[in-house]
């Protein structure tokens, strides 16, 4: 397996080889590998003069362009950690991710809110990057800290996922490698590049492969259908909802695409059957995490599948089910998932995430991670994923944690208590829902609604709502989740309202 030493090298064999090939196309035009060299380093110059020292963090709340893909690599060069901030993330969500991280500098798009901190507007990082700046050259060590990528327990609070080079480029060389791409990758992608497991899987993936980066400013229908007709993508990867926006449209010619991806959430067989009945490609299943991070499964390339599964392990890791006292069992047995190195796991095999940033680095010293995801991993390698530990809703490929909700609806001071549970859907996978318990039965929904679309992103605020005298509870006075949907549709007390 050929894997570059360290992200700043990533570019080099490409740009001595054919420069003036595209390393990334997006909205605001394309970029050859000579020319994303430069302003790599520009953005590294520009950086440092901003007072950004190796270890420091960078964080970016930018849209999905080419500043971003910039201004990683120069972080990268100067050995600073970076850190992403989503754009449709609520004001509260975006100052808790920055107070979390708590950057030296952060890069402000139009849709970042927080006013506190070193910001540095696009007009203001375009103006540094004109002044055509270096940065000395420093040393890096690739199993040092370089990026974060932000995730949730089953609390919904924010976890600050701490990743080294080494592990952000493994996961594109060994993908490169099983799949044989090359120059020709032309990979397009439109979840947010803000997401650290979608910097690994398309800028940093397609410079190992010598190929380009096409990075979507659209997730509507209409607009993934253009970009991948107009830029002549060859793999595209997509959320199941837009997967069952494109399976109805079988009139649409899909061009050049070869392989498509399904990625945020599961995707159900039958809708991989429409999507491949539409268009002729057999949308290809896998599992990641950002913890791993990104991919640890997929299905091979071509139309080979298991029914319910999430691909094949990747060869580069060892992936098991594992008893409640941590014993490893026997292929096909049912258990937590868990995540090792292949082989003795020395040399430049795949590492555990170096841990937690929370007012600095807290380290992990577990060779073996746990997943919190339930299934069974059988003789041939095959992942298939059946339950959660977790509570996490995943709507339409984003995440949902019940817990974060409910303490924002539980702020109203007529709701008693509050539960929040999944409804499936067939487009989305599923949708939010909430059931809140009243003492005074008093509960406006509207004012609801309205207090969660004011402190949640707009995927969280619950699309059903429902209303009872006491929620089902056990001994210890918790919330019997699994019984939530069955309790709100015979218990006759609550008036179910779908409100968006």
């Amino acid at each position: 397996m050929r894997k570059s030493t360290t992200i700043g090298d990533v570019l080099r064999p490409t740009v001595t080889s054919a420069p003036n090939s595209p390393a990334v196309e997006a909205v605001s035009g394309v970029l050859s590998y000579a020319e994303l060299d430069d302003r790599a380093r520009r953005a590294a110059g520009a950086l440092w003069s901003l007072g950004v020292r190796p270890g420091d963090r960078v964080a970016a709340c930018l849209p999905n362009d080419l500043d971003i893909v910039v201004a990683f690599h120069g972080a990268q060069r100067i050995g600073a950690i970076w850190a992403g901030i989503g754009e449709a993330l609520s004001s509260a969500e975006q100052a808790g991710l920055h107070d979390l991280c708590e950057p030296t500098v952060t890069l402000a798009g139009a849709r970042y809110t927080v006013t506190s901190g070193s910001r540095i507007t696009t007009d203001r990082w375009a103006e540094l990057l004109d002044r055509d700046e270096s940065a000395p050259e420093v040393q890096i060590d690739v199993h040092a800290p370089a990026a974060i990528g932000f995730t949730s327990g089953t609390s919904g609070r924010p976890k600050a996922v701490v990743h080294s080079q080494h592990n952000l480029l493994l996961p594109g060389a060994v993908l490169r490698d099983s799949r044989g791409w090359g120059p020709s990758l032309r990979k397009g992608d439109s979840f947010p590049l803000t997401i650290l497991n979608l910097m690994v899987l398309s800028p940093l993936l397609t410079a190992q492969a010598g190929g380009c980066a096409v990075i979507f400013d659209r997730r509507d229908s209409d607009g993934v259908i253009d970009w991948i007709t107009s830029r002549r993508v060859t793999v595209w990867n997509g959320a199941p909802a837009q997967l069952y926006d494109l399976a109805r449209r079988p009139d649409i010619d899909l061009g050049t695409l070869e392989e498509v991806w399904s990625g945020g959430a599961d995707t159900s067989d039958a809708l991989c059957a429409e999507f491949e009945a539409a268009h002729g490609l057999a949308p290809r299943a896998t599992y990641g995490l950002t913890e791993a991070p990104s991919v640890v499964s997929i299905d091979p390339p071509g139309r080979d599948h298991r029914p319910r599964a999430s691909g094949q392990v990747l060869g580069h890791l060892d992936v098991a089910a594992y008893d409640d006292d941590g014993h490893r069992l026997p292929a096909g047995e049912l258990g937590e998932i868990k995540i090792a190195a292949a082989g003795d796991g020395r040399g430049d095999g795949w590492r555990p995430m170096l841990g937690y940033f929370d007012c600095g680095l807290k380290p992990i010293a577990e060779t073996v991670m746990a997943t919190g995801d339930i299934g069974t991993v059988d003789d041939d390698g095959w992942l298939s994923v059946l339950d959660r530990k977790k509570l996490v809703i995943i709507r339409g490929g984003a995440n949902v944690y019940p817990v974060e909700v409910e303490r924002v609806i539980a702020t109203d001071p007529h709701v008693t208590r509050v539960a929040v549970y999944p409804v499936p859907d067939e487009r989305l996978g599923q949708r939010v829902a909430a059931v809140v318990e009243s003492a005074d039965g008093d509960v406006d929904f509207d004012s609801l609604v309205g207090l969660c679309r004011r402190e949640l992103s707009g995927y969280k605020v619950p699309e059903f709502w429902s209303r009872t005298k006491a929620l089902p509870v056990n001994a210890m006075g918790k919330v019997l989740r699994a019984d939530l949907a069955e309790f709100v549709e015979t218990s006759g007390e609550g008036v179910t309202v779908h409100v968006r």
